[in-house]
């Protein structure tokens, strides 16, 4: 059906024979006072078993005298619209179509009721099954036309839009209104956000708050699917899977689970399926025939940065919705730099919170480290301007004169930028020396890294412990700089807390100072993930193994370390604990304090 070749409002009703008055008739009595006809006819529109000719007949009609249908019919026009136009016949959607075209030019009152009856048909529609007053079903209506019916819901969307200019400031907050709880079905929360991102196609004036709307409403299904408590679900569901694979036929039993990609968390499982289809929308937006779409692009990184500002960076701990821009930043290296460039006016910004700099601190630091397309140079341009921050701001700290005070609530921003290039490095240090060794060496002695690790803010005492300890495995195998000793002296001085439960009196330490996270820890999702793989850096075994052996061989050249603190006897090396899903998270969880590695691999 084409929208543009048809005028509605010019079309004259088609004549057919009906029985009883007219609508024009009705209303006329109605006026004067009788409205047994009225009341009728709004009894037989609500009629569920109303035919298509009949609704054809009354729409036709209604078309003649929209003028009419102001305001003191409005149960009228509700009844109207709550006939089931969208699963009828082509006639009946044409006539509706030009129905809703006549009221919405003619009476705009109607249009905020208008664009919700056309959104209430974004979602499939539920399906109860009740028997002796108890509903024994309340499942999703897999109806094999619901492609259809959207389509048909945006041709009148499009034609609201086309006579009403004004559409897109009311179309928003009934979108807000009308979106599904976010613990309905995977189906629903599909079916919505697809159409609400179909809708941004053609009212762009609303993509950017149609975009807010569904990364909040996806943060809020993000922050309530911890890591850990994925990570448990999917490892129990795993191992239900192994022993049916050991009761069952082997060949038999492995082709039915190969190709199962559906999450066993169902919080997981619904915001895996709407990063697919976010994912899918972005690469459409930017990609035409196959190649990039400058100007899309540039536009849609706008309303992303907008998006991340607002809602994305200030929200701790989220683990999936941010890779919306790590897959969009992917497309062209300038959107990746022109991210890293966002992530650090907001970290060197005094007048940003220093909750959002030590944020954006993490970002910055997480994205250099876990971007695959990020090419060196980037990464060493990156570190050259944190690197030389952060030695402006030593120098400020010394000049001042005062006694240097260690603390978070005075100089968060500045551990969380040290604790993001440390965190750089020890992914990336391996690509900075293949090819040339001597050159690599001294792009990290111009670092002046031991200036940062001995100034008297003492940075590696409020990074992670994970993050300190492989900083100084691989400074050490390089020889750029020792910090052994000033992790055991760190390790002195932390005082334990002692806590009361139902458990008994507990002894903990403060592990993570600067309640950090690195936002870009591994994808977890399994559908959405097959788009991130390709793109994501993952640590190397291999070079953990080899840092690994050279921490714990450490204690045994003390000839070879600096000699600060060299007359009090190191305290042996010990694990504090990990960031959640961390380059070394599969060797002990968070709630793990102190326990020996588990020789465990995840898959990505």
């Amino acid at each position: 059906m084409d929208i543009d070749d048809r005028d509605f409002l010019n079309s004259p009703p088609v004549k057919t024979v009906r029985f009883g008055g007219s609508v024009v008739e009705t209303l006329a009595k109605h006026k004067r006072g009788d409205s047994s006809d009225y009341e009728l006819l709004k009894h037989q529109l609500a009629d569920p078993e109303i035919k298509d000719a009949q609704i054809i007949s009354w729409l036709q009609e209604f078309r003649s005298c929209v003028t009419q249908l102001s305001k003191d019919h409005e149960q009228l026009i509700y009844t109207i619209l709550r006939v089931p136009w969208v699963g009828r016949s082509p006639a009946v959607v044409e006539e509706y179509l030009a129905f809703l075209s006549n009221l919405v030019s003619a009476q705009t009152v109607y249009l905020q009721a208008c664009l919700k009856m056309v959104v209430s048909h974004f979602t499939p529609r539920r399906v109860r099954i009740c028997e002796g007053g108890v509903d024994l079903s309340d499942s999703d209506d897999e109806d094999e036309n619901l492609p259809r019916n959207f389509e048909r819901c945006h041709q009148a969307l499009q034609l609201i839009a086309r006579y009403v200019p004004s559409t897109s400031r009311f179309l928003m907050p009934v979108l807000q209104e009308n979106f599904p709880f976010v613990q309905k079905s995977c189906r629903t929360l599909e079916c919505y956000v697809h159409n609400l991102l179909r809708v941004s196609v053609y009212v762009p004036a609303v993509r950017r708050d149609m975009l807010e709307l569904i990364m909040e409403k996806m943060l809020q299904l993000d922050v309530a699917a911890s890591r850990s408590d994925i990570e448990e679900v999917e490892e129990k569901a795993l191992q239900r899977e192994e022993e049916v694979l050991f009761d069952m036929d082997e060949d038999v039993s492995a082709g039915q689970t190969s190709g199962s990609g559906l999450m066993a968390h169902p919080v997981a499982e619904r915001l895996d399926m709407l990063m697919v289809v976010l994912m899918a929308y972005i690469k459409d937006i930017c990609y035409t025939n196959g190649s990039l779409n400058v100007e899309q692009t540039k536009e849609l990184y706008k309303d992303l940065m907008s998006v991340f500002d607002k809602f994305i960076l200030p929200t701790h701990a989220s683990c999936h919705v941010q890779y919306t821009l790590f897959y969009f930043c992917s497309f062209r290296l300038a959107l990746a730099e022109a991210f890293l460039d966002h992530l650090w006016q907001i970290l060197q910004s005094v007048c940003q919170p220093a909750v959002l700099r030590q944020a954006a601190a993490g970002y910055l630091g997480s994205f250099l480290a876990r971007a695959k397309f990020i090419p060196v140079l980037t990464v060493r341009a990156c570190l050259d301007l944190l690197l030389s921050w952060i030695h402006c701001y030593i120098d400020s700290q010394d000049g001042s004169g005062k006694q240097v005070c260690c603390d978070i609530s005075l100089h968060g921003p500045f551990y969380a930028a040290c604790q993001a290039a440390f965190y750089t490095l020890v992914f990336r240090h391996r690509a900075m020396l293949d090819g040339n060794m001597k050159k690599g060496l001294e792009y990290l002695q111009s670092l002046n890294l031991e200036r940062v690790v001995m100034c008297q803010l003492n940075p590696l005492k409020f990074c992670l412990p994970s993050v300190s300890s492989m900083f100084a495995a691989v400074t050490r195998k390089y020889q750029v700089v020792f910090c052994y000793t000033i992790i055991e002296r760190n390790n002195r001085q932390v005082l334990p807390v002692v806590r009361s439960s139902t458990g008994g009196d507990c002894v903990t330490t403060i592990s993570n100072p600067l309640d950090s996270f690195f936002p870009f820890d591994p994808y977890l999702l399994k559908r959405s993930g097959q788009l991130i793989e390709p793109l994501y850096q993952v640590w190397d075994e291999v070079a953990d193994a080899e840092l690994q052996v050279t921490k714990t061989t450490h204690q045994g050249s003390r000839e070879d370390e600096d000699d600060f603190l060299c007359g009090e006897q190191p305290l042996p090396d010990r694990l504090l604990g990990m960031t959640p899903a961390s380059y070394d998270s599969n060797r002990c969880s968070p709630s793990s304090v102190g326990s020996p590695p588990i020789h465990f691999q995840r898959p990505f």
